[in-house]
C-alpha cells in the first residue's frame, strides 16, 4: 500500500483542513515558549518508569497500514492490519503475540470493494470470553464517494474461522457510516458505536448532522435494537470506549450549533446512554473536521482520556483523569512538545498514571511518534521518542497496548511501499 496511492481522504467535501491550519509561525513560538515556562514553574518533570521502545519484528507485508492492537484476557497482544491482496483489493489480517514470538498471520476477510482510509480504520478486539471480533469498511452503492458501510465479524476459535459479516447500521441510505469503536457489551454480546451519516444531505451543507448511532451484536450475528446516542457530533472524528466497574463509556468530538468541537464522554447507566458531557471544556471553535479523535482507557473506575485541540490558535495534546467512572474529569494536563499533530492513544498503568502517544512535527514534513507518563496531579514524565516517522496523513494513527509489564507499539511507516513497525518497552514495578 504505497503512502497515498489509493487512500481516500475524508471530508474533503466538508471543507476538511489540517488541524490549526492558518496557525502563524509566532503564535506556535509563543505556545512552545508558554509551554516550556509552565513545565519549568508549575509541572515538575519526573524521571519516567517507561524503558527506551525497542523495535522489534512486525508480522505485516510490505504495503501494510493501518495496524491496530489488543490485549487478550490471559495477556496476549493482538495486531492487526490492512495490506494489499492483489487487483485492487485489501485483506484485513492479524497476528498474536506470545511469549515474544509472532503466530503465523491469517486473514479475517478481504474484498475489492472496500473503503481504504488512512484515519478511518479497521480495528479487533478480544473479548471476555475469548472471542475475538473485528471490523472494516465496505463501499456502498456505485463504490464512489464516502457512501461506505460497516461490516462486524466475529470469532470464536482464536481467529481460525470467522462468522459471515454483519452490517450493524440498517438503513439504506447511501452515506457515510464508520470511525467504529467495538467493546464488550452487557451479557455475551459485543458493543458497536459508530459515525452515522444518514442525515446528511447531498451537499454535506453546514445544516447537515452527523450522528453517533449504537448496537449489540450476538455471538450468532443477530443485532440488538439500534439506538441515537448524539443527534450531532463532529463529522469524521474517530471514537473510542472502554469499560469500567459502572459499565461502558465512549468518547468522541462533538459538534455545538456555534461549531465548537470539544471532546465529550457519554456513559451507559441502567440501560441507556447518558447525555454527552464535555471531559474538558477547550472551547475549540472550528468549521471543520480536525480529523483528529480521543483515546480513553479506564480501570475499575479510574478513566484516563487524550485528545487533541486547538482551542485558543494553539495546538496541544491534551489529557484528564477521572476517579468516578468517568462522571466528572480532573484538570487537563498538556503532554506535548509545543506542535503536536495529535492522533493520540492512551493506556493506564497500576499506579494510575497514564501513558500517552501522539505525533508531534519536528520540522517539515518531519516527525515523531512520542510517548510520555503523566499522573493524574499533573506530574510529567519525561518525553520518549518511539519511532521517526511524517507528519503527512500516511503515517496514520499509532497504536499502543500494555500487556503485564509490557507495552507494544505499533505505526504505520510510509513509503513505497508503507509498512507496518511494531516496538516493544517494559515498564518498571508493573506486574
Amino acid at each position: 500500500m504505497p503512502a497515498e496511492a489509493g487512500i481516500q481522504r475524508p471530508c474533503s467535501k466538508r471543507r476538511w483542513i489540517p488541524a490549526c491550519a492558518g496557525m502563524t509561525n509566532s503564535l506556535f513560538v509563543l505556545a512552545i515558549s508558554a509551554f516550556t515556562a509552565a513545565c519549568g514553574s508549575e509541572e515538575p518533570v519526573v524521571s519516567s518508569t517507561l524503558t527506551a521502545a525497542q523495535p522489534i519484528s512486525s508480522p505485516a507485508a510490505p504495503g501494510s497500514a493501518e495496524p491496530n492492537l489488543a490485549v487478550t484476557a490471559d495477556g496476549a497482544v493482538i495486531l492487526s492490519w490492512l495490506e494489499p491482496a492483489g487487483d485492487s483489493a485489501h485483506a484485513l489480517r492479524f497476528a498474536t503475540l506470545e511469549r515474544g514470538t509472532w503466530s503465523p498471520a491469517r486473514t479475517i476477510a478481504s474484498g475489492g470493494d472496500w473503503f481504504v482510509n488512512w484515519a478511518d480504520y479497521p480495528s479487533i478486539v478480544a473479548l471476555p470470553d475469548g472471542r475475538l471480533a473485528a471490523h472494516w469498511l465496505q463501499r456502498e452503492g456505485d463504490g464512489t464517494g464516502y457512501q461506505y458501510g460497516v461490516r462486524i465479524t466475529q470469532s470464536a476459535d482464536g481467529g481460525v474461522t470467522w462468522t459471515d459479516p454483519v452490517r450493524p447500521h440498517r438503513d439504506s441510505a447511501q452515506a457515510e457510516h464508520g470511525f467504529v469503536s467495538l467493546f464488550a457489551a452487557a451479557g455475551d454480546s459485543l458493543g458497536a458505536v459508530w459515525l452515522d451519516g444518514r442525515k446528511y444531505d447531498e451537499g454535506y451543507g453546514a445544516s447537515s448532522e452527523m450522528t453517533l448511532a449504537y448496537t449489540t451484536i450476538a455471538p450468532n450475528g443477530a443485532l440488538g435494537v439500534e439506538r441515537l446516542v448524539d443527534q450531532r457530533i463532529c463529522d469524521c472524528c474517530q471514537t473510542s470506549a472502554a469499560l469500567t466497574e459502572a459499565g461502558p463509556v465512549v468518547v468522541y468530538r462533538d459538534r455545538t450549533d456555534d461549531e465548537i468541537r470539544d471532546i465529550y464522554i457519554t456513559r451507559y447507566v441502567d440501560g441507556a446512554w447518558t447525555s454527552g458531557e464535555p471531559v474538558h471544556r477547550d472551547g475549540w471553535e472550528i468549521a471543520a473536521c480536525p480529523v483528529n479523535g480521543p483515546s480513553v482507557e479506564a480501570s475499575g473506575n479510574n478513566v484516563a482520556v487524550a485528545w487533541f485541540t486547538g482551542a485558543q490558535d494553539t495546538a496541544r495534546v491534551r489529557v484528564a483523569f477521572s476517579g468516578d467512572g468517568g462522571q466528572s474529569f480532573g484538570p487537563p494536563t498538556r503532554v506535548d512538545a509545543g506542535d503536536p499533530a495529535g492522533r493520540v492513544d492512551v493506556e493506564l498503568l497500576e499506579d494510575g498514571s497514564a501513558l500517552v502517544t501522539w505525533i508531534e512535527r519536528t520540522g517539515g514534513e518531519g516527525a515523531e511518534v512520542r510517548v510520555r507518563k503523566v499522573h493524574p496531579d499533573g506530574t510529567l514524565g519525561e518525553a520518549q521518542t518511539v519511532a521517526v516517522s511524517s507528519g503527512a496523513r500516511a503515517s496514520g494513527f499509532p497504536q499502543m497496548v500494555r500487556s503485564g509489564d509490557r507495552v507494544i507499539f505499533a505505526w504505520t511507516e510510509p513509503g513505497d511501499p508503507s509498512h507496518v513497525r511494531v516496538a516493544s518497552a517494559s515498564v518498571d514495578g508493573e506486574s
